[in-house]
C-alpha cells in the first residue's frame, strides 16, 4: 500500500491531546528555528512555562508567547471543526504585534487579501506567490480535505504544505501551517508534525523544491517518515 493511503499513528483524541500538552514546549522550540529565534530548549521551555529567563531577545520572548497562546487556543478548542476561520484564528495568536495585519476573529478580515493589495514574497525562491482569496482557500482546503486518494494523514501534510506555499497571511505562515495542521492531526489522532534539528536542513531544501515545482511528492514522504511522530505503544 503506498504511504498517501496509510496513516502512520492511530490515537485516541485524548491520546494526541495528551501527547501535544507533552511535547509543547519542543514544539514550540522546533518551530522557533523557522524565526531563527536562539533560545536553547530549557530557556523555551521556562518561557512556555510563564516562568522568566534573562537575557532573551524581546522578539524572541514574543515569538514564543505567541506559539504558546496559540496552543492553548487549539487545545481549548480541539473539537471545533478546523477551516478557515479556525487558522484566521490561529495566525491571530501566532502572529500578534509582529505582522502588518495578523489573523482577526472577523473572517471578513482574513486572509491578508481581503485586508490590502499587497502580497507576501518567499526569500531564496524564483516562485511568487499570488494574493490569495478566501473562496479560493476555503475551496481548496475543501478539495485537500476530501481528496480520496490521501490518508487523513496525508490530507494534513498536504494542506500543510499548501498553506506554507500559497502564503496566505502576511506573518507566520509556517507556524500557523503547522499548528493547524496539528489541530487537524490531534482531532483524528493522527499524532503530530515536528521539524527536528536533525532534519531540518533538508526539510528547508525540500520545501524550496516544492514551492518551485508545486509538487507534493518531492516533500511529502519525507515528512511522513522523518517529522510525524506519536505515541509507540508496547
Amino acid at each position: 500500500m503506498s504511504n498517501q493511503l496509510r496513516n502512520k499513528y492511530a490515537l485516541t483524541s485524548e491520546q494526541n491531546i495528551f501527547l501535544a500538552k507533552k511535547t509543547m514546549s519542543a514544539n514550540i522550540y522546533y518551530a522557533g528555528k523557522f524565526e531563527n529565534l536562539n533560545t536553547t530548549f530549557p530557556q523555551t521551555e521556562t518561557i512556555v512555562k510563564g516562568l522568566s529567563v534573562s537575557g532573551v531577545d524581546t522578539h524572541d520572548l514574543q515569538v514564543i508567547l505567541n506559539m504558546k497562546n496559540a496552543w492553548v487556543y487549539v487545545l481549548g478548542n480541539i473539537n471545533q471543526t478546523f477551516d478557515v476561520d479556525i487558522l484566521c484564528k490561529i495566525n491571530g495568536y501566532v502572529a500578534y504585534n509582529e505582522s502588518l495585519e495578523w489573523g482577526s476573529d472577523n473572517p471578513v478580515n482574513c486572509p491578508h487579501s481581503l485586508q490590502s493589495n499587497g502580497k507576501v514574497g518567499i526569500t531564496g525562491v524564483a516562485y511568487e506567490p499570488t494574493i490569495p482569496v478566501r473562496e479560493d482557500i476555503i475551496n481548496n482546503m475543501n478539495e485537500i480535505f476530501s481528496n480520496p486518494l490521501l490518508s487523513d494523514t496525508y490530507k494534513g501534510i498536504h494542506f500543510m504544505l499548501y498553506a506554507m506555499r500559497t502564503q496566505i497571511f502576511w506573518d507566520g505562515n509556517k507556524r500557523t501551517a503547522m499548528i493547524g495542521t496539528n489541530m487537524w492531526l490531534t482531532q483524528r489522532g493522527l499524532g503530530l508534525i515536528s521539524v527536528t534539528d536533525i532534519h531540518f536542513e533538508e526539510f528547508n531544501v525540500l520545501l524550496s523544491k516544492f514551492y518551485e515545482a508545486n509538487d507534493y511528492t518531492i516533500i511529502d514522504e519525507f515528512i511522513y517518515e522523518n517529522c510525524l511522530y506519536g505515541i509507540d505503544f508496547a
